[in-house]
């Protein structure tokens, strides 16, 4: 992840008792970064741009750059400052001159430490902003006719994420079939055709079509990096998309099947998993239908985070919990977890407001960085 740190400096200081006090205050700082200086040719071109306000009297020129810097960048503007020569008391008379025009923004101050956690945090999302920007996502087929509310908005997704969403017809991938077996063929020459990083396929139409199911070929192409999602469940995907600029991981696609309000337990389950996500997995018949191959997978029991996000980029749930058991009932979907919600508040959420009844499931706790990465949005 590359950090870089501009300067903005009044010329009321002196420039040699400013640069003391800027190797001073930098050497502090506990992580790598470019000192750009007062260049800002390059400015958005990192995965975090820090301006770092040396001095007070420098808001005016703050509002000189303003117009080029949001050519440049979309992204909140972040004002570093060491506290020293009134260099805060300009930062927050910037920070207040962009909230009045609508602009995001944040002054970056404090120790060290926290300084170094709050900058590792936001070039973690920033590199995640890069990688969703431009990328092309597939909608196969329409969204399952069970989704009534799972809806999604295209112009809000590119504008706001830089997410092109393309309509990809049942019928392209189905006369495919004829030519490639098995079914992850296919959905390879679908995405090398159609350009596209990941895609949700409404899976259902192979039971009759093909009297398969896509189950085993999105598990393994979710352990390739191409975001694969189920049931044409577009929020779903995205959530998805999100969750691998993260964290490196697509996620478990499942929908809660029984959850206890007083201690939040929750079971959740679907019918494939991402293969890198799993100690082992089984191969089984697809619970609805008894047709083709379901993948039945035991992830590392331990700390999760449940999250989906909704179509129109709106609304957002993330939860952190741990995965404290898999199991293999008969009478559900072949993968089963149980998750504990660190919060078991958090589960009124799925009973009085819930985003769809898909959720993403992914290794590790990650809910710092997922509203971190909607706080500028």
């Amino acid at each position: 992840m590359s950090i870089a740190i501009y300067t903005l400096t009044s010329e009321l200081h002196d420039e040699q008792a400013v640069s003391a006090m800027t190797k001073e205050f930098l050497d502090s700082l506990p992580f790598d970064y470019e000192l750009r200086g007062a260049g800002y040719s390059d400015y958005g071109s990192h995965a975090l741009d820090l301006i770092y306000v040396r001095t007070g009297g420098t808001e005016g020129i703050f509002r000189r750059l303003l117009p080029s810097l949001r050519q440049q960048s979309s992204s909140p503007f972040l004002l570093l400052t060491s506290g020293k020569s009134n260099s805060l008391a300009a930062s927050m008379e910037i920070l207040s001159f962009l909230q009045q025009n609508d602009l995001q923004g944040e002054i970056i101050h404090g120790r060290p430490e926290y300084i170094a956690q709050r900058v590792t945090l936001l070039a973690r999302v920033g590199e995640a902003r890069r990688r969703l920007h431009g990328i092309r996502l597939g909608i196969i087929g329409e969204p399952s006719d069970w989704l009534i509310s799972s809806t999604f908005d295209t112009d809000r997704v590119r504008d706001l994420l830089g997410i092109e969403l393309v309509k990809i017809p049942m019928q392209e991938l189905l006369a495919l079939t004829a030519h490639h077996s098995p079914l992850i063929d296919t959905l390879r020459t679908v995405v090398q055709q159609n350009r596209l990083q990941g895609f949700t396929l409404r899976c259902f139409d192979l039971l009759t079509a093909i009297h398969d199911t896509g189950c085993l070929a999105l598990a393994q192409l979710n352990a390739e990096g191409i975001v694969a999602g189920c049931e044409g469940d577009v929020p779903a995907m995205l959530t998805m998309a999100v969750t691998q600029a993260l964290t490196g991981y697509t996620g478990f696609q499942a929908n809660p099947a029984t959850i206890d309000p007083e201690t939040g337990e929750t079971l959740f389950a679907h019918c494939t998993i991402p293969l890198n996500m799993v100690e082992r997995y089984e191969l089984d018949t697809h619970f609805e239908s008894g047709i083709g191959v379901a993948v039945r997978g035991y992830m590392k029991e331990g700390p999760v985070t449940v999250f989906k996000l909704s179509g129109d980029l709106s609304r957002h749930f993330v939860a952190e919990g741990r995965l404290v058991r898999n199991q293999a009932k008969p009478d559900l979907c072949r993968t089963q977890q149980v998750i504990q919600l660190d919060d078991p508040q958090q589960a009124a959420y799925f009973l009085q407001r819930p985003i769809g009844n898909h959720h993403i499931i992914v290794p590790g706790h990650h809910r710092q960085a997922i509203d971190a990465l909607f706080e500028g949005l």
